[in-house]
């Protein structure tokens, strides 16, 4: 198990120690776990102080994986790409993280809207891929599924929005240069070869 490994189940025992523990004793190893996981995700430089504290402030209860769902909407057999101000331009699927009292589908259709302009409608579960087991880059000190979902783009139509600085198609083999720790190009063809083959199971893992 390698460090940030290590730091990440510290901290999600910690969470969990301290979301159920009642024994003013038990909570007191449990906060100084949480110490020793922040000093290790700091000292790996996975976080800023800054960061490690704006993300505790969001995250509390039991400790569970994040949930960031994606779209893969095509036209005329070409992939809808958005391009991600936040990574410099690069290219990614239309997503984001799922929303409080929505369901993952109604998440990635107004991830869609919010990010493309375009209107769809979810017609399957691609995959749910673990975002570490998948290789995205950079670590995360936290734990993410990833949900693709095939979309039908059913109206509206490609704007620039806050996040994104354009929407365009590409073919499957000439894809640009994409937002890695958003998908990554195997991701985006092993959609491709779903779709081609009608295969209407789930990837996962």
């Amino acid at each position: 198990m390698d460090a940030l490994h290590l730091a990440r189940e510290l901290e999600a025992l910690a969470q969990s120690g301290l979301h159920y523990g009642k024994d003013p004793y038990d909570r007191e190893r449990y906060e100084r776990l949480l110490e020793l996981s922040g000093e290790l995700m700091t000292g790996l430089g996975t976080l800023t102080r800054e960061q490690l504290h704006h993300w505790r402030a969001e995250d509390f209860g039991y400790a569970t994986p994040k949930i960031d769902v994606r779209a893969f909407c095509l036209r005329d057999g070409k992939v809808m790409l958005v391009s991600e101000k936040a990574d410099g331009g690069r290219w990614a699927l239309p997503g984001g993280w799922a929303d409080v009292n929505q369901s993952a589908a109604e998440s990635v259709a107004r991830e869609v809207h919010e990010e493309s302009g375009f209107e769809v409608e979810v017609r399957q579960l691609l995959a749910v891929w673990d975002r570490e087991k998948q290789g995205n880059p950079p670590p995360y000190p936290y734990s993410i599924y990833k949900m693709f979902f095939l979309c039908e783009i059913i109206g509206g139509e490609a704007r620039e929005t806050m996040e994104t600085a354009g929407v365009e198609f590409f073919a499957r083999e000439e894809l640009p240069v994409l937002s890695e720790a958003r998908v990554m190009a195997s991701q985006i063809e092993r959609c491709f070869a779903k779709v081609a083959q009608e295969d209407l199971t789930t990837d996962f893992d």
